[in-house]
């Protein structure tokens, strides 16, 4: 039933080009949808109030998937956290504003686990997204795209607009962002660990101690999650999207050895910062509101990524 919604939908999903986005629509389209329309940054710069109203009025959505965003690993959100709060607050929450001002039936907005407070007890439950500051390495970015709750709910409340709110854990799969400048730990690692063993080297360095723990979600597994919410979740309330599996970054990069075939070992670069100490989502609501869960094993994740880089790399 949940599959013939998309027939006559013209989406538009932000972000589709980018590397969770390429899976929402491709797997829109095998559902069924013939009008998705992806916003390229080139054409219209969707942090402007002119760029979002032509991109509106063009593409004349009946929903809007909005993923864009520019994120990255620790040491992008260092470098650069004023653009980290500023590009994600104003690709958003103009952006849902003429939404409703439009009349677009439906906005799913795409958060991020960062907006989670720094010390949360784990699993992660969405009732304690409130009780304290996050993590302050990508505060900045967690912040900015938890306004996007606040705005949603607000929206709701005032003027009944059916805004839903989501919140992936730290994603990873083939067509990951590679590059060490602004990459997440799993294809930091991998490519990290690759270019190692090309080398000959014995040792591998790894940012912090290794004790932190995170929870990751293959990215189809999050595509399917987005899917299943705009289908048959229409509530106020925010919902993890996770696996369930909590992993320390030490065995997490035991595992990465053991698929890419490095033989040495791992230097631990306790000089450089760890992040946040553990990440573990509950992920009973997208169960229980729109009948969701993660099917993929992180091993056979893994797996599928260490082989895509390999034969993508080039």
């Amino acid at each position: 039933m949940s599959e013939n919604i998309w027939n006559d939908k013209r989406v538009v999903v932000t972000g589709g080009s980018g590397f969770l986005g390429s899976f929402v629509v491709e797997k829109l389209k095998r559902r069924g949808a013939k009008d998705v329309v992806v916003p390229r940054s080139a054409e219209y710069d969707l942090r402007t109030r002119e760029g979002i109203e032509r991109m509106l009025a063009e593409a004349r959505p009946d929903m809007i998937i909005h993923l864009a965003a520019l994120a990255g690993g620790i040491g992008a959100n260092r470098a650069r956290p004023a653009e980290f709060f500023y590009d994600n607050l104003m690709m958003g929450a103009p952006l849902l504003h003429a939404a409703y001002e439009q009349g677009v039936a439906k906005f799913v907005a795409v958060g991020s686990v960062c907006s989670y407070p720094k010390i949360t007890p784990v699993p992660f439950k969405e009732e304690n997204l409130w009780d304290g500051y996050p993590e302050e390495t990508n505060a900045p970015y967690g912040l900015a795209k938890k306004m996007l709750l606040v705005q949603a709910q607000a929206y709701r409340q005032q003027y009944g607009y059916n805004a839903i709110y989501l919140m992936p854990v730290n994603l990873y799969g083939p067509r990951d962002n590679f590059d060490l400048a602004s990459s997440h730990v799993i294809p930091a690692l991998i490519r990290k660990a690759l270019e190692a063993q090309a080398r000959g080297d014995k040792e591998l360095p790894v940012w912090g101690d290794g004790s932190p723990t995170r929870e990751f979600l293959y990215v189809e597994d999050a595509a399917e999650g987005i899917l299943a919410a705009a289908e048959r979740y229409d509530g106020a309330e925010p919902v993890n999207l996770g696996s369930g599996n909590e992993i320390s970054i030490k065995d997490l990069a035991g595992l990465i050895l053991r698929h890419v075939g490095f033989k040495g070992s791992l230097v631990w670069q306790t000089d450089k910062p760890n992040g946040q100490p553990r990440r573990g989502m509950d992920v009973t609501r997208a169960r229980e509101f729109f009948g969701w869960s993660a099917k993929v094993p992180f091993e056979e994740g893994i797996r599928n990524t260490v082989e895509w880089y390999k034969e993508n790399r080039k």
